[in-house]
């Protein structure tokens, strides 16, 4: 086994630490947090519940169709981020009153 110490790659020259792979981690990424994005994960979590207990049950309609809730889940998450309610959604801007 070698006695060699790992470490992280080093920038290349000329590029600033706070890049790495043409990403800027200077920018907050945010993590989802809005009313579109937590009633996704909600359905979405309650599908894969009912898929969980369909599965221990061996009940493949019930197994199906909690795969249809999880599809839902994510047309609803994508409707509510259009219809505003995603991160910097027009719904969740502060209008100051």
């Amino acid at each position: 086994m070698s006695k060699d110490t790992v470490s992280a790659p080093k920038p290349a020259a000329g590029t600033a630490a706070f890049s790495y792979d043409n990403v800027d981690h200077r920018e907050p990424t945010g993590h989802g947090n809005s009313p579109a994005a937590w009633t996704t994960v909600f359905v979405m979590l309650l599908g894969a519940l009912i898929m969980s207990i369909a599965f221990v049950i061996a009940n493949t309609p019930i197994f199906i169709a909690g795969g249809v809730v999880m599809v839902v889940g994510l047309l609803v998450g994508f409707g509510m981020r259009k219809a505003g309610y995603g991160v910097g959604g027009s719904k969740l801007k502060n209008s100051g009153h």
